[in-house]
């Protein structure tokens, strides 16, 4: 047998033979991408024509107008100037419809069309494939199981435990203003609504608002928010494998391991306490379990209908949206009686005549609010929890004025631009809570605060039961003081 050396100026002549084809396929592959972008484009520009929208660069879009003037004030322009809709291109190949018209909203929301799946995959990583981005039976389904922790006869006995995660707070900052009159509210506010749907839909013992771990859960919160809404805006982070190499992409990591150790500890905890000697008996004798005994049941009693994926998935959903979005609200309703105190001192009253000192606040007292409640909902109405909704078309659409998109259109329900739409209010930068007194007349979807639709926030009940809780033992026990014009915002997520 003999044994030949490979010389090495044939191994050199090979791959120098090689390199001109690995070259002419990535110019192949690259006029490919370039064809298809352009055809996207084209696409775009042609499906969207109908929708006018101010001029955009073919590369960056309207990055540049939404940067110099901000995003909210350039979003008020918009909606002024357009009637119903308008285009933003946030880049050459990417456009949505933007939506602030209540009869666009009611025809989309009177639809089934998908989450945006370019948008709210993002979110995936983060809260699993729970309610919020579910679709067809499989959502139905969840949804139906789910109802039942929403039922009245579960909320009302809720209504004292809120109010006592309110006084916890308020303790705390008679405390700080002792200290400093000015407090950042909405980092406190964010603790007390962890602690309420902690003790309510996850049967949590303790009080959150003490416990540091819950702290970081909150900050790595809203390092996730912070952090997905900068990635929409960022052409090269839509790249999963970009993303992770970037410094925010390597933020964003830790953020989630942060917020699932919190949600993996909370089921840790109720397992382990329903497999205490007759707790499980004990629970389930109950006429209407919590939310957390309601997945944990299902899962026990049917595992191959609800997987441990989806379990972690609903709770890190509702650990979220059930404290986040109302931690918001409230500071914006705060916000806004501390900017009109005239409004304040007048809610003040009424809940000091039907009150008196506080002590007590039950169901009942909820629906005999009246103007502290006209208070809250027109400054939901200014500062909306949800701003924005997304959705993709599956099908073609006709507006009420005959303006047409095709299929696999994205669409963004603007419920900021819809609440400030001078078409739709008169005066609509101007706060008037006599708007919704009672026997007002309005559109049926003009007033859209945790959406609408089927697919409206099934906890819309225990928010609003919470806002009002959170507002009135407040004004008991603090007078707000006005805020000059321009001061900064309590809820720095949404400015």
């Amino acid at each position: 047998m003999s044994v030949s050396a490979l010389s090495p100026s044939r191994a050199l002549g090979g791959v120098s033979g090689l390199l001109p084809v690995v070259l002419l396929l990535g110019l192949v592959l690259v006029l490919l991408k370039a064809a298809q972008l352009y055809l996207r484009r084209q696409w775009l520009l042609k499906a969207l024509h109908h929708f006018p929208s101010p001029p955009s660069h073919w590369f960056y879009g309207h990055k540049r107008e939404f940067q110099e003037e901000g995003e909210l004030p350039h979003l008020l322009k918009r909606v002024e100037k357009y009637p119903r809709a308008c285009v933003r291109w946030m880049w050459g190949t990417r456009a949505f419809v933007l939506v602030y018209d209540p009869d666009y909203m009611k025809m989309v929301l009177g639809r089934s069309d998908p989450k945006a799946h370019i948008t709210y995959r993002h979110l995936k990583p983060w809260i699993g494939t729970g309610l919020l981005l579910l679709e067809g039976q499989t959502w139905f389904q969840h949804r139906r199981m789910l109802t039942p922790a929403f039922h009245y006869d579960i909320l009302k006995p809720y209504v004292g435990i809120m109010a006592d995660s309110v006084r916890v707070m308020l303790d705390k900052w008679e405390e700080l203003v002792i200290q400093d009159s000015h407090l950042e509210i909405f980092g406190h506010v964010s603790w007390m609504t962890l602690d309420t749907i902690m003790k309510c839909a996850f049967s949590h013992q303790g009080s959150v608002q003490t416990d540091r771990n819950s702290q970081s859960y909150i900050q790595a919160i809203r390092d996730l928010s912070h952090l997905i809404f900068s990635r929409l805006r960022n052409a090269l982070h839509q790249n999963d494998l970009i993303y992770r190499l970037t410094p925010e992409g390597r933020w964003n990591h830790e953020a989630l391991q942060l917020a699932h150790q919190h949600t993996d500890a909370v089921i840790k905890e109720r397992k382990a306490h329903l497999q205490k000697e007759g707790e499980l008996e004990k629970v389930r004798s109950r006429r209407h379990l919590d939310f957390l005994d309601i997945l944990l049941f299902a899962r026990m009693e049917n595992g191959s209908s609800l997987s441990d994926e989806d379990l972690r998935a609903e709770v890190d959903t509702f650990m979220f949206e059930g404290h986040d979005t109302t931690a918001s609200g409230i500071s914006w309703i705060l916000y806004a009686l501390a900017s009109h105190p005239g409004h304040q001192q007048r809610c003040r009253e009424e809940i000091q005549s039907l009150l008196a000192d506080g002590a007590s606040i039950t169901w009942d007292h909820l629906d005999q609010m009246p103007y502290t409640t006209m208070c809250i909902k027109e400054a939901m109405r200014l500062y909306p929890p949800v701003p924005v909704i997304g959705r993709e078309l599956s099908k073609p659409i006709t507006f009420p004025d005959g303006r047409s998109l095709p299929a696999g259109i994205l669409l963004s329900l603007s419920i900021y631009g819809l609440h400030h739409n001078p078409k739709v209010w008169p005066n609509p930068e101007v706060f008037d809570p006599t708007r919704f007194a009672p026997g007002s007349t309005r559109h049926s979807h003009a007033f859209l605060p945790f959406s609408g639709g089927s697919r409206n926030c099934i906890g819309k009940q225990f928010a609003m039961n919470e806002l009002k809780v959170a507002v009135a033992l407040t004004l008991l026990r603090f007078e707000l003081s006005p805020i000059p014009p321009g001061s900064l915002c309590p809820c720095q997520s949404l400015c």
